[in-house]
């Protein structure tokens, strides 16, 4: 729901490839299917550890006391292992970049150093993302409360109404998704005004950076091996990360449920990546067999992952429209789905927050109490009483347009601004926009990488975990938290998202 789907460029790709077929892409900018130089298996990632009372004290890092030739020889040694590892990204000044292989490469911008993070907090994200999984598949299914719910952002809304229209002609249709594949990226924030984590979004499409979270892991643990005696901090207490290879395993087990061997899985990407296919040329090339098979290009395909069309810039022509309503159309298995990539809007997690409401989709009342424990404040702009509190202490919310990608929130005195405004100009705007309690986050000193530069700011971070939900019919084959991704930016800035030039990719220390 707020721009958490973010890429390091601002464009994808897109692949067609066979299962056997290496999934790793072209161009090194998006590593969501990266695997080391020397693969080993994955270790399962640590949610729960037991610790000595030692271990327990949170690690303080004195920055002061750490010379520029000491952080120059990190800096040194991160540089060359993101090199030697594929953390890295196109440079955009180099005119090859993208079209040479190892051409025009720099590193991603990363913390040098992992993020302290509080290990009950940590257990709890991990604990409640299988939860809301199963949530948003539920969501799905119930496709009266999500045209109910999104009825009036339609209206003020045509991006959202285009989505609508598309779920609205599958349900006439009868239209049924057997095999329901999710890849999902629940962020959050911990509040320093209430000491709770708080969900800041659930994302349901183009989860990015599950390959890039894994590698800042790998790196910050490589680091602290080498240099933790001087730090004073323990490599072991950075959670290993196996996200990569647990959404990799998810797109496998669709595609054999999918049961069709010579099947293709298919990256939709955005129109300025130099890789293959886009929504338009999957409508020129793509047709709808009697029988409900996608094929593209002459190739059947299995599993369809959209890294593009979460924003009205992915939809330019009809064609880009017509492409999203044949592959909805076709027996293919959707990460996401429409039903499941409209769960995931800004609306229905206003809407989840209202009470009784999660009661219609789960019978857990453990489970119910655990999601809305980790609700922040939402609202709709019906309401005057917030409207009149936001509009006196506008320093307390967060206005949010229905939009993914980083940038598009109203923060401050543009709150109240915008309030004003919409209260002049009528109601019929205000379903395109929910309000939300502002986070206070715990503001720390940190080591930002960018261009092979560092340089020591004030940050506040949010937390990413990942989620893989795979069903055929009644049987659930994978629900699973799926690795994380910590971001990182400096307190100055009230927007986030790596792609936007807000954020560094980071990782998380327990204490």
């Amino acid at each position: 729901m707020v721009g958490g789907c973010s890429s390091l460029s601002s464009s994808t790709f897109i692949a067609t490839t066979t299962l056997s077929s290496s999934l790793t892409p072209l161009i090194p900018r998006s590593f969501l299917f990266q695997t080391p130089l020397n693969p080993r298996k994955a270790a399962p990632l640590r949610c729960v550890s037991s610790l000595t009372m030692e271990s327990q004290q949170k690690p303080i890092l004195d920055f002061e006391k750490f010379d520029d030739g000491f952080v120059q020889k990190l800096v040194y040694d991160a540089l060359v292992w993101s090199s030697l590892h594929g953390l890295v990204v196109g440079d955009k000044t180099y005119q090859k970049s993208g079209t040479v292989p190892g051409v025009g490469m720099m590193h991603a911008p990363i913390a040098l150093l992992p993020t302290p993070f509080p290990e009950s907090y940590w257990n709890q994200a991990c604990e409640v993302a299988p939860i809301f999984n199963e949530l948003v598949d539920r969501i799905s299914l119930d496709g009266k409360f999500i045209q109910e719910s999104l009825s009036r952002t339609k209206k003020a809304d045509v991006f959202t109404s285009r989505l609508l229209d598309i779920h609205s002609k599958m349900l006439k249709s009868n239209k049924r998704e057997d095999i329901r594949l999710g890849l999902h990226r629940s962020d959050y924030m911990l509040d320093e005004e209430t000491k709770s984590l708080l969900q800041i979004e659930m994302n349901t499409i183009s989860c990015s950076f599950p390959g890039f979270g894994r590698l800042v892991t790998e790196l910050h643990q490589s680091l602290l091996r080498s240099h933790g005696d001087r730090l004073g901090l323990d490599s072991e207490r950075v959670p290993r990360n196996a996200s990569t290879s647990q959404f990799a395993d998810a797109m496998a087990k669709a595609w054999l449920e999918y049961n069709n061997p010579r099947a293709v899985v298919m990256v939709v990407v955005q129109p300025d990546e130099r890789n293959m296919k886009t929504l338009a040329e999957v409508e020129n090339e793509g047709r709808v067999q009697v029988d409900g098979t996608l094929v593209v290009g002459g190739q059947a395909v299995s599993v369809v992952y959209y890294r593009s069309g979460y924003t009205p810039r992915d939809y330019p022509s009809e064609s880009e429209w017509n492409a999203r309503l044949l592959i909805e159309q076709s027996s293919a298995v959707k990460c996401p789905s429409i039903a499941y990539h409209l769960a995931g809007t800004k609306k229905i997690q206003q809407e989840l927050a209202k009470p009784g409401v999660l009661e219609r989709f789960m019978d857990n009342k453990d489970d119910i109490a655990k999601l809305r424990k980790c609700f922040a404040g939402l609202w709709s702009l019906d309401d005057p009483e917030i409207i009149k509190k936001a509009i006196e202490k506008p320093e307390l919310f967060v206005m949010k347009p229905q939009r993914e990608g980083g940038g598009n929130n109203i923060y401050g005195d543009d709150v109240r601004e915008n309030l004003l405004r919409l209260q002049r100009e009528g109601e019929e705007e205000n379903a395109a926009y929910i309000l939300m309690q502002r986070i206070f986050p715990k503001v720390s000193n940190v080591f930002l990488l960018r261009e092979g530069v560092y340089h020591k700011d004030q940050a506040i971070s949010e937390l990413g975990v990942y989620g893989a939900y795979l069903r055929n019919k009644e049987r659930v084959i994978i629900n699973e938290q799926s690795g994380y991704l910590m971001r990182t930016k400096v307190s100055s800035s009230d927007e986030g998202g790596v792609a936007a030039g807000y954020a560094v990719l980071d990782s998380i220390y327990l204490n």
